[in-house]
Parts: structure tokens; sequence; C-alpha cells
């Protein structure tokens, strides 16, 4: 009798795809603790009296600004997060601080709020206030969404 299970998986692609510790340098991306890292610094200690070289990773987790460490054996797989930028045009901001942007398909994405860095809050909500065209890009990866940057296309 054939044994049935159940999948976990989700749809659609994998939120990381593997690559061996040795291949990661700086500025690439990494999963530290469950967190889309990117890579700040990689350090490889020589091997040791159990035979593998060993690389250290100082990364910064690419949402929340924390800082992350992390050691794996050289020859080891990492896990490496899948991101990607995209760029969309901003509608509309929401009373509630959500943000309705325009996607390249000419639906509207409304699930994102403004971001927390009051730098940039504040050029994205004056620039909608004076009427500006504004390009916000979006970065994604392992399922999180924030917006990173923003541009001014012109005037409306």
């Amino acid at each position: 009798m054939a044994e049935e299970f159940e999948s976990k998986a989700e749809s659609g692609a994998s939120l990381t795809y593997p690559q061996q510790a040795s291949a990661i340098r700086k500025n690439g991306y990494l999963n530290i603790n469950n967190r889309p890292c990117k890579v700040l610094e990689v350090s490889t200690a020589k091997t040791g009296k159990h035979g593998h070289a060993k690389c250290h990773f100082v990364a910064i987790d690419i949402f929340n600004g924390k800082k992350l460490d992390d050691i794996v054996p050289s020859s080891h797989n990492c896990d490496v997060p899948h991101v990607s930028r995209t760029d969309y045009q901003l509608l509309y901001i929401t009373d509630d601080e959500f943000v309705s942007l325009l996607t390249d398909n000419g639906n509207t994405k409304d699930d994102l709020k403004l971001p927390n860095d009051d730098n940039l809050w504040k050029q994205i909500t004056e620039g909608h206030e004076q009427g500006k065209d504004l390009l916000v890009t979006v970065l994604s990866a392992m399922g999180e969404e924030q917006i990173v940057a923003v541009k001014d296309i012109g005037a409306k």
C-alpha cells in the first residue's frame, strides 16, 4: 500500500536557493537566522584540526538593518534568499499610511505601508503632497516587502 503524505510547501518558487559558503561574496545576499541579509564582510579561517576551513559572514538584515553574523564550513551550502527590486508609480497614500502603487500590468498594489525610515517617509509624503510623480522602489525577499527608495519622475 502506498503511503500518503501531505506537502507543507507553498506553490511557486522557493524563498531561497543553496550556494556553497566559499562562493558567497561581499555585497551578496545570505539567509542568517531565517532573515534575508546583505553580506558586509567575509573572512575565511584556515583548515582546523577537524579538516574544514570556515567562512565567517558579517551581514545586515535588508529590512530592519540589524547586524548578524554566521560561521559556516566553506564546503557546506548556505541558503541565499531570492531578492528582487521593483519600481512602482505611487498613486496615493491612505490615512492609515498604506500606499497604492501602479503595477506594470495596470493593476494596483495596496498592501504596503510607508517605510519606517524617517527620511524616506518624509520624501514620499512631502513629494506626494506637492503633486510630484513619484517612483518607489520595493525590495522583496522571503515573503517580505518594503519600500527602500523613491525618485521624482516629474510633475503631474
